[in-house]
């Protein structure tokens, strides 16, 4: 019963320990929310702030007619956020432009692309009808789409009009060579873009010509830039060359009287045969030609009539080779005298 006593008297007396280690931990566990209590509700009030600044940003925003979207988001752009989207925006705005244009900053000191472009079309059609159908340029805006306008002010310079997508673009141009049914070659300049190419003239046959077109085209501004991004020009000058064809094919070759093409020559941007000199020569050359005519029919006239008299020559000498051959004939008999001789052989063995 002592015993039992002394342990009751150890479990007191080992009570008021244990009670003040759970008093500690409740404390600490206590004060540990406390804490995460206050960083919550201190985050929340951040996030609230935000979230009231930002809607107070874009009711400012609405009510100044929306302009300046990204700055009433990030302040005056100093901030890290703000200066980083800026950052990234120029630069992919400015790698976009720079691969469509082609130039550097403002378009200075960046080379321009040069598109090459080959066509070429078959047409069945004499080489001059071509040619000088090609010479009418005055005439493209008829049955070429994107050619709107075409000016001649003098032989050599041409003005030109055309759309561009939706846009319309003009440019000058100056003709450096030009030989009837050969070639045309040409150099122009313009503000948004121009073209240098030459076109060529082949007889394939009497009535198929070939028309081959090598053009340089010089791209400048945005819609310039991004048609040359997948070739558009390329297949625009294929489209225009089959209208050409189908016009040629349809209304000039119904019509052949009426086309009157420019005949003339330059040289070295100048003109050095005229249009009235061109259709003079051709027209001496052309009575030349028929006066030539008459006087090589006389010339095969005159050699068919002395044809006639060599073989009448001919004629009269074969009788006198008949007459020699007359004569001949009687020594004939003198050959047949061995036919008699195996006869008198006969003989003379049925004697024996």
């Amino acid at each position: 019963m002592a015993e039992a006593s002394k342990g009751q008297t150890d479990q007191k007396e080992q009570r008021p320990e244990h009670n003040g280690q759970e008093n500690s931990m409740d404390r600490l566990t206590h004060e540990f929310q406390n804490l995460l209590g206050a960083v919550g509700e201190r985050a929340l009030s951040t996030v609230g702030d935000k979230v009231k600044g930002m809607t107070g940003k874009l009711t400012d925003y609405a009510g100044g007619g929306g302009s300046g979207l990204l700055s009433t988001l990030t302040g005056s752009g100093g901030s890290l956020v703000g200066g980083l989207v800026k950052g990234l925006g120029k630069k992919a705005i400015g790698g976009l432009v720079k691969k469509i244009t082609g130039g550097g900053k403002g378009g200075k000191g960046g080379k321009l692309k040069i598109t090459n472009i080959v066509e070429s079309i078959d047409i069945g059609v004499p080489i001059r009808m071509v040619y000088d159908q090609w010479t009418q340029f005055g005439d493209f805006p008829k049955f070429m789409k994107k050619v709107e306008n075409v000016d001649q002010p003098s032989d050599e310079k041409l003005e030109w009009k055309a759309q561009i997508f939706l846009s319309h673009r003009t440019w000058e141009s100056t003709i450096i060579e030009q030989v009837p049914d050969k070639r045309i070659i040409w150099r122009s300049k313009g503000a948004k873009g121009y073209v240098n190419g030459i076109v060529t003239f082949h007889e394939i046959t009497p009535d198929l010509t070939r028309v081959l077109v090598t053009l340089e085209y010089y791209p400048k501004g945005l819609f310039e830039g991004t048609g040359n991004l997948w070739r558009a020009q390329g297949r625009r000058v294929r489209l225009e060359l089959k209208h050409f064809r189908r016009h040629i094919m349809n209304q000039v070759l119904l019509k052949p009287d009426e086309l009157q093409g420019w005949r003339g020559e330059i040289r070295d941007s100048k003109v050095v045969k005229d249009q009235e000199t061109a259709l003079r020569e051709e027209e001496e050359a052309k009575e030349q030609a028929e006066q030539e005519s008459p006087e090589e029919e006389e010339k095969g006239e005159e050699e068919q009539a002395e044809e006639p008299e060599e073989e009448e020559e001919e004629e009269e000498e074969e009788p006198g080779e008949e007459e020699e051959a007359e004569e001949e004939e009687p020594e004939k008999p003198a050959a047949k005298e061995p036919s008699k001789r195996p006869a008198r052989r006969r003989k003379t063995s049925a004697q024996v």
